[in-house]
């Protein structure tokens, strides 16, 4: 891993420019690039602690560098991301810890809060089936919760969102690459919060279609998230 300290620009990223640039890079290839992209997250999600996640981002941002630098692009060369494995599983579980901290007590207090609804009698004969309508303003104030947790936990995914292409393209050990990532992130928080809203609400849009079209539209935020990277570290000569 190299140890030669990242330079990167401050307020480079346009996030509309990141995701028209993103479209551009791949809708040559976009079949090829949603294969790689559905293969790489439904590998990514097996095992415990998103294990493989790691290497499958690391290989899909390898298919994306070969792309913006004019090399053919071929689905094995996702699978070169386990090139990275230990250094991309130390970044992986970097980030995956801090989201854990954050649900794991919204889950408990939920669970324990549910259970004493089911028990409590309140005017019910023993036995007698909970209405469901007693439970709704739980399940509200869960769903509100929950929808901060993702917020809050968006917001601290994306202090990380370079730490992957900077494994692959600077080969920084685990630790440094996301430091780098925190301190660039911070050096352009509206460019990059910019283009977190827009894929998130492209995401959203997604999802709607029966959760499928999420699928089609990831490679696209995928590839502005290549873009941006490129804005903030511009290649090596």
């Amino acid at each position: 891993m190299s140890a030669i300290p990242v330079t990167y620009n401050r307020g480079a990223v346009n996030p509309l420019e990141c995701l028209r640039g993103g479209w551009n890079l791949i809708k040559g290839q976009y079949w090829l690039f949603l294969g790689i992209t559905a293969v790489g997250i439904l590998i990514g999600s097996f095992g415990p602690m998103a294990i493989l996640l790691g290497p499958m981002m690391c290989g899909i941002y390898l298919c994306l560098f070969a792309r913006i630098r004019g090399e053919r692009v071929s689905f094995e060369l996702l699978f070169k991301g386990f090139d990275y494995f230990k250094q991309s599983l130390i970044a992986t579980l970097i980030q995956v810890v801090p989201v854990m901290v954050l649900l794991l007590p919204v889950y408990i207090i939920f669970f324990v809060l549910f259970m004493n609804k089911m028990n409590s009698p309140r005017g019910r004969r023993r036995g007698a089936p909970v209405d469901p309508s007693e439970l709704y303003p739980l399940f509200i104030v869960m769903f509100v919760v929950i929808l901060g947790v993702v917020v809050i936990a968006s917001l601290i995914g994306a202090l990380f969102i370079f730490s992957y292409p900077l494994i692959v393209d600077r080969r920084l050990a685990a630790l440094d690459a996301v430091r780098t990532s925190i301190k660039a992130v911070m050096a352009n928080p509206g460019g990059v919060l910019g283009l977190l809203a827009i894929n998130m609400l492209l995401g959203f849009a997604g999802m709607l279609l029966c959760y499928v079209g999420a699928f089609f539209v990831m490679p696209v935020g995928l590839a502005s998230w290549a873009v941006a990277y490129r804005q903030v570290f511009p290649a090596q000569t």
